[in-house]
């Protein structure tokens, strides 16, 4: 297999799964932040990712999987240099990327969604 370009093709835990619900760029009051933006849209789309594994426990050092979906491949090196900010890149979750048509509301560009593996303790 060739090399991934900041994932891993394989990864394994033990440990509490934690599934973590696609997150798309919404703040806390509903609201879609960065309209056209996909840079604001996606560090918007980390930091409910964040949000999310806290309140599971859990750290983006536990994520094995992220799924992650956007409405143009172009947006996919954003997403990347995004993520590589908080992911190991020694050590990078499994990682799946798909050009969508449209997400569940106008607007939005990029939903991501992980799988994170906490250990037992």
């Amino acid at each position: 297999m060739s090399p991934g370009n900041g994932y891993s093709h394989a990864v394994s835990g033990r440990g509490r799964l934690v599934a973590i619900a696609g997150q798309v760029a919404m703040d806390e009051h509903g609201e879609l932040v960065g309209e056209g933006d996909p840079v604001a849209q996606t560090e918007r789309v980390f930091e409910n990712l964040r949000l999310a594994l806290a309140a599971a426990g859990a750290t983006f050092a536990d994520i094995v999987k992220f799924g992650v979906f956007v409405t143009d491949m172009s947006i996919l090196p954003v997403v990347r240099e995004i993520r590589d900010r908080h992911v190991d890149r020694a050590r990078p979750p499994a990682s799946t990327a798909i050009q969508v048509v449209a997400l569940f509301r106008p607007g939005y560009l990029v939903e991501i969604d992980a799988l994170a593996v906490v250990e037992d303790g």
